[in-house]
């Protein structure tokens, strides 16, 4: 069991707190302190929820009481944080995006690695129940030769947001719904693909009051030659869905609940036209089970799932998306990746 203090208590810090309440309470880890820059506003969801709430993050990596951070901050924030809990010697759960830059996700993991602390990061799709299913598929070669992969993660959640809120700034969510949505699925690509050689993405502005839009849609092509496509559009609503085409047959997996919440999947493979084989997947909890998995990871358990060359390479990746939405033209991801 390790302690964690919860670095921000906007509306995901939130979230990730009820994950964790009582009566749901966690054989792994224990969220017993928060951080959050205007404590008169947190001060009533903290005292409802026992947590002990702290002026700074200063604060929080000072006390012996704590052995890991949770950051739920703005995307802007979370390298200089990393960093600073690392030198603290606390372990280290990220929300997605890692980092902003390829370089501040290099020095992020290399201040984790030189300190022995755990870094973990909020891409909890991995471990929905149907696309671990998929994975297993893939490596197995039941599909042959992979040859394309599709993706679309689309919600309105964030639909109604202000203007003012730092989710629509150009700074701290640039390209689109790239942060909030699309992050995730370039998570998946590498994870089940490897490196990615190439990136094009467009956006679009429709309703939301966003500086650089909801919409996103984005083709990336694979180092070995496997090209691919992700849809992600944050003003409709839910619709998520992965495909993967081989020589041997495709599969798709079509989500019915946003991973905030439990609900099932399903998970469909064609090997012959017109013949379908579909299996109804169990909900999971993936948010707990992520975090969970680091905090087991943190007290010396299994290691966490994610390489170093993933947690770096999907910001390259990111990095590019942003560069080609600049540029209108295709960008090439780089060697980044690989280090």
């Amino acid at each position: 069991m390790i302690n964690a203090a919860i670095i921000g208590l906007g509306w995901w810090g939130r979230q990730i707190v009820d994950v964790f309440a009582a009566g749901k309470k966690s054989d792994a880890l224990l969220i017993t302190h928060a951080v959050d820059v205007d404590p008169a506003a947190a001060g009533e969801f903290a005292r409802s929820h026992n947590l002990v709430l702290l002026g700074d993050l200063a604060e929080a990596l000072g006390s012996d009481a704590i052995d890991a951070v949770i950051i739920t901050t703005p995307n802007s924030l979370h390298e200089t944080q990393i960093i600073q809990a690392a030198g603290a010697g606390k372990h280290v759960f990220c929300e997605k995006p890692l980092c902003l830059t390829h370089a501040g996700a290099v020095r992020s993991v290399e201040a984790c690695n030189k300190a022995g602390v755990v870094l973990g990061v909020g891409h909890e799709r991995r471990f929905e129940s149907a696309m671990v299913e998929a994975k297993r598929i893939v490596d197995a070669g039941e599909l042959g030769a992979v040859m394309h992969v599709e993706a679309s993660f689309n919600h309105d959640k964030l639909v109604d947001m202000k203007g003012d809120n730092w989710r629509a700034s150009a700074v701290e969510a640039p390209a689109a719904s790239l942060t909030a949505t699309g992050v995730h699925l370039t998570d998946f690509f590498l994870h089940m693909f490897g490196p990615i050689a190439q990136v094009y993405a467009e956006t679009a502005k429709w309703v939301m009051d966003s500086e650089t839009g909801d919409s996103l849609s984005l083709q990336v092509r694979f180092d070995s030659g496997i090209t691919g496509y992700i849809n992600s559009i944050l003003s409709t609503p839910l619709y998520s869905r992965f495909r993967v085409f081989g020589t041997k047959g495709w599969l798709e997996v079509a989500d019915r609940v946003h991973p905030s919440e439990q609900g099932p999947a399903s998970l469909t493979i064609c090997r012959k036209e017109g013949e379908y084989e579909t299996t109804e997947c169990p909900p999971v909890d993936t948010v707990r089970v992520n975090i969970e998995t680091f905090a087991r990871a943190a007290a010396g358990g299994a290691p966490y799932p994610f390489t170093d060359q993933e947690l770096i390479g999907n910001i390259a990746v990111f990095e590019a998306i942003c560069r080609s939405v600049e540029s209108g033209a295709a960008e090439a991801v780089g060697s980044f990746q690989h280090q």
